[in-house]
This record gives C-alpha cells, sequence and structure tokens, in this order.
C-alpha cells in the first residue's frame, strides 16, 4: 500500500489527495522548473506562538500574536500602543524564546517531550481547519501535491529539523499526501542560518536575512536543477516589510537571470496581490480569491 492510501484524510478536507490528478510543471518539457517559496508563520498556517514584550519600568510581560507583530513590530517602543514596552534579543528568556529550540534531553525525548513548534503545530491541529489554515496553505498543497521543489524561508529560530517534524504533523493529520520536496529550509533567526547566510554579527533584520535565503535558494535551485531561462520562481509573505525587501532581491535576481521568471504573493491584509517583477518594473494583480494562487506560475491557467 502506498503512503498516501495510508494516511487517513479528516472529514470535510478539500484536498483529497486520492481523487485529484498530479498536474505537470508548465516547463518541465523545455528544462524549467516551478520554485515556490513559503513564509510560515500567518501564510502557511496560524499559530499561537507569542512573542513577548517587556514594559520598560516594571519588566512586565505582554503577549502578541505574529499577526499583531507584523503590524506593531516597527514601532514597539517608539510610538503608540506600544511605546512603554521594549524588544529583548535573548534567546532564552526574551522577546522570541518560543520561537527557537528547546534543550531537551535524551530522558526528556523518551517521554515524549517536543520542540514548542510541532507542540504549537498539533495544537493548531485540534482547531477547525478554516482556523489555522493560512492565506497560503492551499498554494503549498498544491506544491507538496505536484512535488514542486520548495523552500520554506521563515523568521522563526529552530533547526532544519524542527521545521520539517512540524510540517510532518500535517501529513500526520492527513492534511498533506506526503513530504513537501524541500529545496531549501531556512529559519533565518537560527545563529547558524544567520552565519551561513553572511551575517556572523547577527546584525541584519529579518527582512534583510529573507532576502539573503530567497538568493541562495534561487541560487541552490539553479545547482540541483541546472540554469535554465525556464525556471520561475515565486515567494509569498505576510509581512509589508519583509514583501518590500522580497521585491527588491526579486528584483536584482531578475536583472543578473533575466530571462528566468519572479513572482511575489502578498498575503497581508485579507486580499492577494500577485506581483511578477519584470525588466520594466512590477506588474501588479489583486486577487481576491486565494485558490487563485494555485496560478501562480501560469498566468494563462484560469479557474473552471
Amino acid at each position: 500500500m502506498s503512503d498516501e492510501k495510508k494516511i487517513k484524510i479528516p472529514a470535510g478536507q478539500l484536498e483529497l489527495g486520492e481523487t485529484r490528478l498530479k498536474e505537470p510543471d508548465r516547463n518541465y518539457h523545455r528544462g524549467g522548473r516551478s520554485f515556490y517559496f513559503f513564509d510560515f508563520d500567518d501564510n502557511i498556517a496560524f499559530l499561537t506562538t507569542p512573542l513577548v514584550l517587556f514594559h520598560k519600568q516594571t519588566g512586565e510581560e505582554l503577549h502578541l500574536s505574529s499577526s499583531e507583530w507584523a503590524i506593531h513590530h516597527s514601532g514597539i517602543g517608539k510610538t503608540a500602543p506600544y511605546i512603554d514596552y521594549e524588544i529583548s534579543y535573548d534567546d532564552e528568556n526574551g522577546s522570541f524564546r518560543n520561537f527557537r529550540d528547546l534543550e531537551i534531553s535524551e530522558v526528556e525525548k523518551l517521554s515524549g517531550k517536543k520542540q514548542l513548534f510541532i507542540q504549537d503545530v498539533q495544537e493548531a491541529l485540534k482547531l477547525p481547519d478554516l482556523q489555522w489554515k493560512g492565506p497560503s496553505w492551499h498554494c503549498f498543497y498544491h506544491a507538496t501535491f505536484n512535488q514542486r521543489p520548495i523552500s520554506v524561508i521563515t523568521a522563526r529560530g529552530h533547526n532544519v529539523k524542527t521545521i520539517q517534524d512540524g510540517v510532518r504533523e500535517f501529513i500526520k493529520a492527513g492534511y498533506l499526501p506526503s513530504e513537501p520536496n524541500y529545496l531549501s529550509v531556512f529559519a533565518v533567526s537560527n545563529k547558524r542560518v544567520r552565519e551561513y547566510l553572511g551575517d556572523p554579527q547577527y546584525t541584519s533584520t529579518i527582512a534583510q536575512l529573507k532576502q539573503k535565503a530567497i538568493r541562495a535558494s534561487v541560487e541552490k535551485a539553479i545547482e540541483v536543477y541546472g540554469e535554465s531561462p525556464h525556471h520561475r520562481f515565486g515567494m509569498s509573505d505576510d509581512d509589508p516589510k519583509n514583501i518590500q525587501l522580497v521585491v527588491e532581491e526579486m528584483t536584482r535576481l531578475k536583472s543578473d537571470y533575466p530571462q528566468m521568471s519572479f513572482f511575489m504573493i502578498e498575503t497581508h491584509g485579507g486580499d492577494f496581490i500577485k506581483h511578477e517583477i519584470t525588466q520594466h518594473g512590477l506588474r501588479s494583480q489583486l486577487i481576491s480569491d486565494g485558490s487563485a494562487q494555485l496560478d501562480l506560475f501560469n498566468t494563462s491557467r484560469r479557474k473552471p
């Protein structure tokens, strides 16, 4: 029996892998591939992992959701509503401690203790799927089902194995039919990842690190699949600052590889905006139906 048939599909689930046909990659016959790059939080899935602010005077903790953080992080400590709070960059006790791996002993592993990311995914999967599925979930499923090469580029600081183990929870629950075809995984707050991306002093912003991770992923794609003018790359993200710098990096990539295609899907604010990066600037399209993200790499394809 295949792995796909062993997976129990939850009632009401729409992504029925056993009843849909795999779609050929549009440029495969010409030597091209479609590469999908995804942010994780509030994009693939909504998790309840809190970020922590600290009151400047009392040290009192205030927990924010990742969506609240995306909206307000540039004004923390400077403007309302979080002018009296500050960010702590201590990995163990600071603002991002829940986005880092724990030190788990072998005894604790045997007793079933898991990394926080895996726990948060498991907790999310106890909710109705409409509550945890992010705006790019269907695109992520589509890429996984059709075994398109994907990269996960997240602000989190976990190890690669932790990210992949967390994604594997969706497979165990029946929401994904198989392991994604990973091209790369960059949890850009991880210190080793920072160093790999050329930030040994840990001074780059998350958006800058995501820029570097996108370039590294494109270069890895060319290394693994060969250079082709028919390659197509797309990134989806929800953070406005990240989106701005992703577009800037893709513009540079378009200059370096002018015959390849580059797309940015903006999932911030409820709507989808698809930006195609061209040699003459952005070509943008508002998408009101999230499932139309499946057309990320095929502008001529329409929903039936």
